[in-house]
């Protein structure tokens, strides 16, 4: 139990962690009378965490600690006495420690500053309206966020509305999502054994795709807490969806289960209750760097179409929510050149409502530098819905200097050297409902579409 003057620190994805990257520092907060009144937490993605490869992403990984400098719960600050020391042997030493620990302490003292500022402005609260006061706030917009949820799922008929997904590796992810007037059990059973690679999520990434796939259900303006869960039943057999996780152990890899299975598991429950046809189902993640640097970005994709509207082009969605570094500053701070990046025409699926298009994006690189891709929707496009065609899958490859084409697949690395060029295109949404028939000038309607 924290104390007073307690901050925990953890990345640790068998304790509510994501991946390693994602360090999470959670402080308790009192009031003036020593009353619990919350907890004022932060998590931010550290753009190098250790691991095998640069940028903490590793394609291959297979263990956790190939990902990193695993975090197990512990105190950062025991009543009020930092414990930078401790934090910092973690991070430089280990099989593969972070390559760049003082930037890793320099943003964890910037996360313990978000997290006192958000305690004294709590307890500024509860010395201004009263300590019953404002725990009855909290507690009444949990109960709000039920309700709405509530609302939301009594306007389903009620059943049982089933899904299959997959990864492009074959592993299934299943849902039956049981609706009974105002309450949902979503069960997971038949999805995928534990993944011997990195694709595998964890029971909080589960719960915040569900969280997230409820909320687009409610219309209304809700704050988002954890009464969503309040008239949800999970059920959650152990496999990729819930791996087996010990607090010293060599646990299996997650890296990839946090960017992509998350978007598969969105697609899978968005596509179960029939509302919207898969988006790109990836994040399309991208990390290169050597000793000297790390770069991470995630590229954006087509998204669905849906009754009565056509997909996004070129946009985030879903579990990712990044916006990309823009060319100039790209090229200013890192041995990179952009050479190519816009809008994959035509590859949204087609039908009455067409699927939003992927994005190209092509890199030439000024210096020798590992590169990582951790994607998905390379075999098969984001699915249609309601008749409507699938989006056109994503694809990598690079080209060398000397002009050799090297394809890269799903979950790849690669070497590069100075001029070779990375070439990414992003997949498609899926389409809704069945084709018109085609227009008399399609060129036409593409350009005032994309206008």
């Amino acid at each position: 139990e924290l104390a007073p003057g307690d901050t925990a620190i953890t990345n640790h994805p068998g304790f509510g962690g994501s991946h390693l990257p994602d360090i999470t520092l959670i402080t308790p907060v009192h009031s003036g009378t020593g009353r619990l009144l919350g907890y004022a937490a932060s998590r931010a993605h550290h753009a190098e965490i250790g691991g095998i490869r640069p940028g903490s992403m590793p394609p291959a990984a297979t263990r956790l600690s190939e990902e990193g400098v695993v975090i197990e719960p512990r105190l950062l600050v025991a009543a009020g006495t930092p414990r930078w020391e401790e934090v910092q042997q973690l991070l430089e030493f280990g099989p593969y420690p972070s390559r760049a620990p003082l930037d890793n302490v320099a943003d964890l003292e910037a996360a313990l500053a978000a997290n006192h500022r958000g305690s004294r402005h709590l307890q500024s609260l509860a010395v201004t309206h009263g300590e019953d006061e404002v725990v009855a706030y909290m507690e009444a917009l949990r109960q709000e966020a039920a309700r709405g949820v509530r609302a939301a799922l009594a306007v389903l008929p009620d059943g049982v509305y089933r899904a299959q997904g997959g990864l492009d590796d074959g592993a299934v992810i299943a849902v039956a999502i049981e609706v009974d007037q105002e309450r949902a059990r979503i069960d997971f059973t038949g999805s995928a054994a534990v993944h011997p690679g990195n694709l595998n999520a964890t029971p909080a990434i589960v719960q915040s795709a569900v969280i997230y796939v409820l909320r687009l259900l409610v219309e209304k303006p809700l704050p988002l807490n954890e009464g969503f869960l309040d008239p949800v039943e999970i059920c959650l057999p152990p496999g990729m969806l819930n791996p087996p996780f010990t607090v010293m152990g060599d646990n299996p890899a997650v890296v990839g289960g946090n960017v992509e299975t998350s978007q598969c598991l969105v697609d899978t429950l968005l596509e179960a209750l029939g509302i919207v046809a898969g988006s790109q189902g990836t994040m399309n993640n991208t990390l290169f760097g050597n000793e000297q640097f790390g770069y991470y970005e995630t590229i954006c994709g087509g998204t669905g179409a849906g009754p009565g509207f056509d997909g996004a082009d070129a946009v985030h969605s879903h579990m990712t929510n990044t916006r990309i570094t823009d060319a100039e500053v790209l090229e200013n701070r890192y041995p990179v050149r952009t050479e190519r990046f816009g809008v994959r025409s035509g590859s949204g699926g087609a039908g009455r409502w067409r699927g939003g298009d992927g994005a190209v994006r092509e890199l030439t690189f000024l210096e020798p530098v590992a590169l990582s891709v951790l994607t998905q929707h390379r075999r098969s496009g984001p699915k249609g819905g309601a008749g409507g065609g699938d989006g056109a899958p994503g694809c990598q490859h690079i080209v060398r200097g000397n002009g050799t084409v090297q394809e890269l697949g799903a979950i790849d690395g690669a070497q590069l050297m100075a001029g070779d060029r990375l070439v990414m295109e992003t997949p498609g949404g899926g389409g809704w409902g069945e084709p018109d028939p085609p227009a008399a000038d399609s060129a036409a309607s593409t350009r005032e579409r994309l206008a």
